[in-house]
């Protein structure tokens, strides 16, 4: 059931042994990262930043910055055969390799995880350049996933050493996106508290909220999903797990075609749901969509809120309130060829939660585009 206890922040019992400012960046393994960052910039609204590749010194691969308000996108594909990324994507398609995170400091962050039982990805390095200098360390969390510690705090460049300004002519405007509010992790049968007991044992997270499969269900698929979250609440990281249900759940199909534990969707945040919506619509993003008749009774479930209903019922905005407010959310198709990574637009009006009361509407539309993949 969900648990409607908010527990206390790791930071307020004892020293923060962890402290994360927020997300640096997340980095994609793509087939093509040219043609995906030209796909992120007309159909989502990033910008150029920064590039890597032949004309930077690399001889191996090429990465494409994207920026968007506080978020960054990495997308980075081999230029050769038999490299490690292209294994990556031969195995999992296009997908998050690395959620790097921003810290002060990140030889201490390294140790004080590595202490604690994490593998480690990366030994602590120091990168320079004219513009000053970047220190990273990074640690293998579910997955292939990993996470990188970024300290930029001696740096004044474009993004690190090694990259060069990425100026293009065609800037197309931004959606309104501002930041990554969350990133989900599906992992597989029985291993959503092995996950969850790392992130509160190796990074000092502490638990938000937890859902069973009497939260999440349908009449044919069902999961279980706890969410961590860091210190000062900048980091949530949902941990899903599939649990027993009549036909195969969505984890279960996507652990099936990504083979394997790894990030389901990338949450972004909003001021204007409406105007996003819009915007990323029109540009040929494609969503899940409910029943008209969920919007029938959502204003008896929620109560009153400042939008107008119209609107959010002609673009599928889902609603939901907790405790503390309420918050509209809308899910992209999946944006890959397998059906396995989507991104999640959300606006929060105080609530802290994740949607709960809408589950099993979700649930069901995803369930509908299972249908036509031949996946239930």
């Amino acid at each position: 059931m969900e648990t409607t206890k908010q527990h206390t922040p790791v930071s307020s019992m004892m020293e923060d042994f962890l402290p994360i400012n927020g997300t640096d960046y997340i980095e994609l393994y793509v087939g093509n990262a040219r043609q995906a960052a030209h796909y992120y910039k007309t159909a989502f609204g990033f910008q150029s930043l920064a590039y890597s590749g032949l004309e930077t010194g690399l001889r191996d691969r090429e990465s494409y910055v994207l920026v968007q308000d506080k978020i960054r996108l990495v997308l980075t594909t081999p230029l050769t055969g038999g490299t490690g990324i292209g294994r990556h994507i031969d195995r999992h398609g296009d997908g998050v390799k690395v959620i790097a995170l921003w810290v002060d400091d990140a030889q201490k962050a390294y140790e004080e995880t590595i202490k604690r039982g994490a593998e480690s990805y990366m030994e602590p390095v120091t990168e320079s350049d004219e513009y000053g200098e970047i220190k990273k360390a990074g640690i293998h969390t579910y997955g292939e996933t990993v996470h990188l510690f970024i300290e930029r705090k001696n740096y004044t460049g474009v993004f690190m050493p090694g990259y060069k300004a990425w100026d293009t002519h065609y800037k197309p405007s931004s959606v309104g996106l501002k930041y990554v509010d969350h990133m989900v992790g599906n992992v597989g049968w029985g291993e959503m508290n092995r996950w969850v007991d790392f992130y509160a044992n190796v990074m000092g997270f502490t638990q938000l909220l937890s859902f069973d499969d009497k939260d999440i269900s349908t009449e044919y698929t069902a999961l279980m999903s706890k969410v961590m979250s860091n210190g000062n609440g900048r980091i949530k990281f949902p941990i899903n797990e599939p649990a027993e249900g009549k036909k195969k759940s969505q984890v279960e199909e996507y652990l099936d075609f990504y083979d394997g534990p790894g990030v389901q969707h990338i949450a972004v945040a909003t001021d204007d749901i409406v105007a996003t919506v819009t915007a990323l619509r029109d540009r040929g993003v494609e969503f899940l969509t409910v029943p008209s008749t969920y919007y029938d009774t959502v204003l008896e479930r929620v109560g009153a809120i400042d939008e107008e209903l119209g609107p959010l019922k002609e673009l599928g905005i889902l609603i939901d309130r907790d405790d503390e407010g309420y918050l509209l959310q809308l899910f992209t198709k999946p944006v890959e060829p397998r059906p396995t990574m989507f991104f999640e637009i959300i606006q929060r009006k105080g609530a802290k939660s994740f949607g709960k009361g809408n589950f099993q509407a979700l649930f069901e539309a995803i369930e509908r585009e299972q249908i036509l993949r031949g996946t239930l």
